[in-house]
C-alpha cells in the first residue's frame, strides 16, 4: 500500500475513533445530567412533601373550636404534629448528607442545634409546671374527700380541714402567678431517671437543677428562652436556597415550628418567668405560615381576656381548677351548720362536679407530660445526628 494511502487511512481511523470517545463522553455527560436531574427531583419532592405535610397538620389544628383551643387534647395534638414534622425533618436531613455537611448548610443546621438546646430546658420547665398542677389538683382533692365524707354527715372539722385546703390552694396559685420569676427549681430532667423522693421532696427549694444543656439558675427566664430561640431566624434567601438545594428552607420551616411549640407551651403551662413576647417573621409564601400566624394570633387574645389576664398558664385545665376553686370556696363558706338535709345534698352535688374536673386532669396531665418526654428525646435524637453530620464533615475536610 502506497505511504499517501496509509497515511489517508490511519486519519480516517483516527477520526472514526475520535468521533467514537466523542460520542462516549457525551453519553456520560448526558447519563450524569440525568441522574443529577433525577437527584434533584427527588429532593424537591421530599421538600414539597414536608411543607404540604406541616401545612396540613396546622390547618388541623387551627379549625379548633373555641373551647379546644389550649385545652390538654389539643396541646397533645400540637405536640403530635410536632413529632411527626421533627420526624419527617430528620429523615429529609439523613437523605441528603453530602449537603448538609456543606456550606452554608453546616451553618444553618449548627445555628438550628443551638435553638433546639434551648428548647430542652423549656421542656424541663414545663414538667415543673405539670408538676406544680399536680400540688394544685392534690390540694383540691383534699377538699372533695374533707367534704363529700359519705358515711357521715357533714360536720365543722370537715368545713375546717376543706377551708384549709382552699386557702393553702389559692395562696399556690398566687405564688405562682406572682413570683414566676423566682419560683424554686427541681433537680430534675428527662435526661435522667431521677424518680426518687416523694412529691413533697421535690418542692424543696434548690439551687438549680441540670438540663441537658446547661445549668438553669434561679435568673433562668422562659420567656428569654423563648426570644432566643427565635434570636435572627429569617427565611432564606435565593442564593441560600439554590446552595442548599432547597434544604434551607426545610430548616427554617421547623426552626419556626419549634419556636412557636415551645412558645405555645410557655403560653399554656406555669414556668419561672413566662412571657408571650416573641416576633414570628413568616413570610406569607410559605403555605403553613397562615394557619399557624392564626393560630398565634387566636393565643395571644385569649390571653387579653380579662379572666385570663392573671392567670399562671392559659391551659384551659388550669382555668377549671381555678373556677372549681372558687366554686367550693364560695360554697364552703355560705355554708352554716348543722346543714339542712336539701342543702347537705346541694354540696354534695357540687363536690361530684369538682370530683370530674379532677379525674379528667389528672389523667390528661398523664398523657401531656409522656408526651413532652417524647418530644425531649426527639430533639435529642435530632440534635445527636446534627452534630454527627458535622462532625463527620469536618474530619473529612482535615
Amino acid at each position: 500500500m502506497p505511504a499517501t494511502d496509509f497515511h489517508r487511512l490511519h486519519i480516517g481511523r483516527s477520526i472514526l475513533g475520535t468521533g467514537r470517545d466523542h460520542q462516549a463522553s457525551a453519553a456520560t455527560v448526558q447519563t450524569m445530567e440525568r441522574r443529577h436531574s433525577q437527584a434533584a427531583t427527588a429532593i424537591e419532592a421530599e421538600l414539597e412533601d414536608f411543607q404540604r405535610h406541616v401545612t396540613d397538620q396546622f390547618l388541623d389544628l387551627s379549625s379548633a373550636a373555641p373551647d379546644e383551643l389550649l385545652s390538654l387534647p389539643w396541646i397533645g395534638r400540637l405536640l403530635d404534629a410536632f413529632i411527626c414534622c421533627q420526624e419527617e425533618f430528620r429523615v429529609i436531613l439523613f437523605n441528603n448528607q453530602s449537603l448538609v455537611s456543606r456550606p452554608p448548610m453546616d451553618r444553618l443546621i449548627a445555628e438550628f442545634n443551638e435553638r433546639t438546646v434551648k428548647a430542652l430546658d423549656v421542656c424541663n420547665a414545663i414538667r415543673d409546671g405539670i408538676e406544680q398542677i399536680r400540688q394544685w389538683l392534690n390540694l383540691l382533692e383534699i377538699v372533695k374527700c374533707a367534704v363529700e365524707n359519705k358515711g357521715s354527715n357533714l360536720g365543722e372539722g370537715q368545713l375546717r380541714r376543706a377551708k384549709k385546703a382552699l386557702v393553702d390552694l389559692a395562696i399556690a396559685m398566687l405564688d405562682e402567678k406572682d413570683s414566676s420569676s423566682t419560683v424554686a427549681h427541681r433537680n430534675r430532667s428527662f435526661g435522667r431517671n431521677n424518680n426518687a423522693g416523694s412529691s413533697r421532696d421535690s418542692l424543696r427549694p434548690s439551687g438549680h437543677y441540670r438540663s441537658l444543656s446547661w445549668s438553669v439558675s434561679r435568673t433562668w427566664s422562659a420567656a428569654k428562652q423563648i426570644q432566643a430561640i427565635g434570636n435572627n431566624l429569617n427565611p432564606p434567601k435565593g442564593a441560600e436556597i439554590v446552595a442548599t438545594g432547597g434544604l434551607s428552607v426545610a430548616v427554617f420551616t421547623m426552626s419556626s415550628i419549634l419556636l412557636f411549640v415551645m412558645w405555645t407551651l410557655v403560653a399554656a403551662i406555669p414556668c419561672q418567668d413566662r412571657g408571650l413576647q416573641a416576633h414570628f417573621n413568616i413570610p406569607r409564601q410559605f403555605a403553613w405560615s397562615s394557619p399557624v400566624m392564626s393560630l398565634h394570633d387566636r393565643i395571644t387574645e385569649e390571653s387579653k381576656k380579662r379572666e385570663r389576664k392573671n392567670s399562671c398558664g392559659l391551659l384551659r385545665e388550669i382555668y377549671q381548677i381555678e373556677r372549681g376553686s372558687r366554686m367550693m370556696n364560695e360554697m364552703v363558706d355560705s355554708v352554716q351548720l348543722p346543714l339542712m338535709e336539701e342543702k347537705e345534698a346541694e354540696v354534695r352535688v357540687r363536690v361530684e362536679e369538682v370530683g370530674g374536673v379532677l379525674e379528667e386532669v389528672k389523667e390528661g396531665l398523664g398523657t401531656f407530660e409522656r408526651q413532652v418526654r417524647v418530644v425531649f428525646h426527639r430533639i435529642v435524637r435530632s440534635r445527636t445526628e446534627g452534630l454527627d453530620y458535622i462532625g463527620r464533615a469536618s474530619s473529612h475536610h482535615e
